[in-house]
């Protein structure tokens, strides 16, 4: 864009000048820009002045700094849906699903064209996004990462609950490329930075008794969210809150497909956490620490010893001082004194 290439303002009549329009086709320019995120500066006699540029835009800009193989080809862009989890899902089906004034539009059934493994769908808002255990996820417009993507990977069912752990682990990769913020996990899949939450994320799976259909993977990053609801603001964090300024979002989109890629590759190697076993109990907020395990029947404290190579959580009971494998799922991890 001619305005971003300038420091100051630029002329409505040099534009006029260079583009061989009117007046009023530039005015009417500048007003589309607006409506789409762009804050321009407009002041008689001096022109124009780009202010600031929307950080996640739409589909085409985001597709751009994408440097993957297969993550986020192709990727789809909503203004607002209900859960960017659904759009997959309806994607994976073979749905058509497009965006209107009203919000999402599902257009029939195109069974032969059902969507590839690496399809992303992003939201400026979802109106009913998940969270784990029934949760629902919240967040403002416009300053958060709301996106989910397809899988179709060629494992046993039961081995699918270990990719949480792998989504968690490009979450962490990427929040520390792109902002410097060290960041831990918080078993399974939480990212957490300076002991609060920054990012949730959720997986949901279609298959038979030995095959995967497809997984869908949801991931919700607090990023530029500057308020949280007072029962949450001891409990969550934002990448801006804690930097003290914004972050582009696509940046971070861009740094996780990458980051996803890697790990995903070396899962599927093995299809088990073996490779990256290692890594993730060096980023795991829980290491030999205390925690109190909440199971739907049961509850009991120990100290947390890391993973297995089935991604799950190693903790010897304070009572019996057993050492127990605890899985995801329907359980809760919490912190002796805290969330962490």
């Amino acid at each position: 864009m001619r305005l971003e290439a300038e420091q100051g303002f630029v002329s409505g009549q040099q534009l006029c000048d260079e583009y061989q329009v009117s007046r009023t086709a530039v005015w009417k320019a500048m007003k589309t820009l607006q409506t789409e995120g762009y804050e321009i500066e407009a002041i008689n006699n001096r022109g124009y002045r780009l202010v600031k540029k929307p950080d996640l835009e739409t589909a085409p800009v985001v597709a751009k700094k994408l440097t993957t193989r297969f993550w986020g080809h192709p990727v789809y862009f909503f203004d607002e849906v209900d859960s960017t989890n659904n759009v997959i899902k309806l994607l994976a089906e073979g749905f058509s699903v497009s965006q209107t004034t009203q919000g999402m539009q599902v257009e029939g059934e195109v069974w032969a064209a059902k969507a590839r493994e690496g399809t992303l769908a992003i939201a400026e808002y979802q109106s009913a996004g998940k969270g784990r255990r029934g949760r629902h996820w919240e967040g403002e417009k416009g300053v958060n990462i709301y996106m989910s993507f397809l899988l179709r990977p060629e494992i046993q069912p039961e081995n699918a609950s270990m990719l949480t752990l792998i989504l968690a682990m490009a979450g962490r990769k990427a929040v520390e490329e792109v902002t410097g913020l060290p960041s831990l996990i918080k078993w399974p899949n939480d990212l957490v930075v300076n002991g609060k939450k920054i990012c949730g994320m959720l997986t949901e799976m279609s298959a038979e008794m030995d095959e995967v259909h497809y997984i869908v993977a949801g991931i919700g990053i607090n990023v530029n969210e500057k308020t949280f609801a007072p029962e949450l603001k001891d409990k969550a964090t934002s990448l801006s809150l804690e930097l003290g300024r914004d972050v582009p979002r696509s940046d971070v989109i861009a740094a996780y497909g990458r980051a996803f890629e890697e790990y995903y590759e070396k899962f599927l190697q093995t299809q088990d956490m073996s490779l990256l076993i290692e890594e993730y109990n060096q980023c795991l907020v829980n290491m030999d620490r205390g925690v109190r395990v909440l199971e739907p029947q049961n509850e009991y404290s120990g100290v947390s010893l890391g993973i297995n190579a089935q991604g799950e959580l190693l903790v010897r009971r304070d009572d019996t001082k057993d050492v127990v494998a605890v899985r995801s799922g329907e359980v809760s991890v919490r912190g002796i004194y805290g969330y962490v």
